[in-house]
C-alpha cells in the first residue's frame, strides 16, 4: 500500500519519466508503474508528505510543506469525493477520475503547477476517460 496525496494523483497521470532528481524518478517511476501494471493496489491518502515526497531533493525548498500544495491535495480530493485516510485502490482512483475530471480542469485546479505547462497531466486524465489507464514509462 502507498500513502499518496491528493495532488499525486493528478501528478501520476501526467509522469512521463521527468522528476527532481535521480532518486526521485526512480521512486516515483516505481510507484506509477506499480499502480499501472496492478491498478487493485491499495493507497492511503494522506495530509501531507508522502510516499512519492519522500524522495524530493532535500534542498532546502520545503516544497512538499508550501500551503498552495496543501490546498490543491484538498482541491484535487473534494472533487474526486475523496477524503483523507481513506484506503482505496488505483483503479477505484481512475474511476473517480473517469466520473469527476475533464482534461481542462488541470488548468485551474493546477494553475500554478510548473509542470501544467507540458501538457502532459491533460494528456493523462484523456488517456483514462479512455479506458487506457496510466501510460507506461520507458
Amino acid at each position: 500500500m502507498y500513502e499518496l496525496r491528493g495532488h499525486h494523483l493528478f501528478c501520476l497521470l501526467g509522469y512521463r519519466g521527468m522528476g527532481y532528481s535521480q532518486e526521485f524518478v526512480k521512486n516515483m517511476t516505481h510507484v506509477h508503474q506499480k499502480l499501472r501494471n496492478n491498478p487493485q493496489t491499495l493507497i492511503k491518502l494522506v495530509k501531507g508528505p508522502d510516499h512519492l515526497c519522500a524522495k524530493y531533493p532535500n534542498d532546502g525548498e520545503q516544497h512538499c510543506q508550501d500551503e498552495h500544495i496543501y490546498d490543491r491535495d484538498a482541491v484535487i480530493l473534494e472533487r474526486l469525493g475523496l477524503k483523507i485516510g481513506q484506503v482505496i485502490s488505483w483503479e477505484e482512483v481512475e474511476q473517480q477520475i473517469t466520473e469527476n475530471v475533464v482534461p481542462s480542469d488541470i488548468m485551474s485546479i493546477c494553475e500554478s503547477c510548473t509542470w501544467r505547462t507540458y501538457g502532459v497531466c491533460e494528456e493523462g486524465v484523456q488517456e483514462v476517460l479512455d479506458g487506457k489507464g496510466l501510460r507506461k514509462i520507458n
